[in-house]
């Protein structure tokens, strides 16, 4: 079993805070991880129709006869249970009382907010991190095998067909999750909606051309697109906000948490399909950005992170502000380092006033080397970008 870095800081809230929620998508591992780390605690997953209408007719009942502690797993499909959660840890006080699990962004979820504030220290679990498998058995030689096969751990540990398994991943959100949270009458242009989606990585978004492409309105797209983000299928980058007396960029980028999802919906199946593919340079973008992600939400870390575009002259792909000190960041896909690739990075230092030793260009080759400008980074070495 690969060991998951955030279960060292879900296990420290849990000594402090009375719920601890861990949200991320679904087969991300949050079942698994909340089971390791609290293997005392009771077990109920909410999906299993007796427990979750046993939760719905007599919520005080229901947790009363769940003793202490209690991991409660799908948390989504009975929230009228947060508002008894809220007076059962009211009264009781104990650290770590409630483990809640789910598949929705709790943080999104207006139930949540409203009932445990102050009461819940709320961790996002995405698919495995390169950090965590690159030292495993399932570490794989190039990165082209990662932006195919995604992280999902499913795929790992049974030895997954990815394409297949991802294929049929996408039909079962499509056929369950979606239909829990919004009324979508066309499945199949929300299928074709989100295929779209896969072939925009990293372009910025536009409701209306994405609508007319399908038939449907943009304010229908902005629904879908939200639902998306809400599921951990998609998230928004958004525009650094400080002009530096330039016309910039006001429109957020699309990325998907998943590589591999986003090749399955391309069809992309193999190295060969990748390195004719247009979208190639997107999906290593998205991969890099999504690993920088996991690097610090693993750590319960939440960085502003932007990109950063004046007016389509000089872009830079992901612009990370901790405390005001920014850390701006290129990626290149190709193997081969150019000095042009620094271009952007001198405009922006230029600009802002970031400093080299803050400025990172993250290449797909594998050789790591200091620039006067830049450090220039392998993909193989994210960690030597500050958390």
């Amino acid at each position: 079993m690969i060991e998951r870095i955030l279960g060292l800081k879900i296990a420290a809230a849990a000594q402090k805070m009375p719920v601890v929620a861990i949200t991320g998508p679904r087969q991300s591992g949050k079942s698994t991880l909340v089971r390791q780390v609290f293997p005392a605690h009771t077990y109920v997953n909410l999906e299993a129709i007796s427990a979750r209408r046993f939760a719905e007719e007599d919520p005080e009942g229901f947790l009363q006869g769940l003793g202490e502690r209690v991991i409660l797993d799908e948390i989504q499909r009975a929230p009228d249970l947060l508002s008894y959660i809220q007076v059962a840890v009211d009264e009781a006080k104990v650290p770590g009382q409630f483990i809640l699990s789910g598949s929705q962004n709790l943080l999104l979820m207006e139930s949540v907010s409203q009932s445990l504030a102050g009461r819940v220290a709320i961790f996002n679990l995405l698919p495995f991190s390169l950090e965590e498998i690159r030292s495993t058995a399932f570490a794989l030689p190039d990165y082209e095998d990662y932006l195919l096969k995604g992280f999902y751990p499913r795929i790992y540990d049974l030895d997954l067909n990815p394409t297949e398994w991802l294929l049929d991943y996408i039909q079962t959100y499509v056929e369950r999750d979606l239909r829990q949270l919004i009324n979508v009458e066309n499945l199949g242009a929300f299928r074709q909606f989100l295929e779209i989606c896969a072939g925009r990585i990293g372009q910025l978004v536009n409701l209306s051309d994405m609508g007319s492409l399908i038939g449907v309105s943009h304010t229908t797209v902005q629904k879908w697109l939200s639902v998306l983000q809400t599921s951990f299928i998609v998230h928004l980058l958004r525009p650094y906000h400080r002009n530096y007396n330039k016309r910039i960029v006001k429109t957020p980028k699309l990325y998907f948490y998943d590589t591999g999802l986003a090749c399955a919906l391309l069809n992309l199946r193999s190295k060969d399909d990748l390195n004719r593919h247009f979208a190639k340079g997107a999906l290593f973008e998205n991969f890099i950005i999504n690993e920088l992600l996991k690097n610090h939400l693993n750590r319960h870390l939440y960085p502003g992170s932007y990109f950063w575009n004046a007016a389509g002259n000089h872009e830079i792909d992901l612009l990370l502000d901790k405390g005001g000190r920014l850390y701006p960041i290129e990626i290149k896909a190709a193997r081969t380092m150019s000095a042009h690739f620094l271009a952007s990075l001198r405009y922006f230092q230029a600009l802002s006033g970031a400093r080299p030793e803050d400025s990172f260009l993250v290449y797909g080759g594998d050789e790591s080397q200091q620039r006067s400008i830049a450090r220039v980074l392998s993909w193989r070495q994210l960690e030597a970008i500050p958390l």
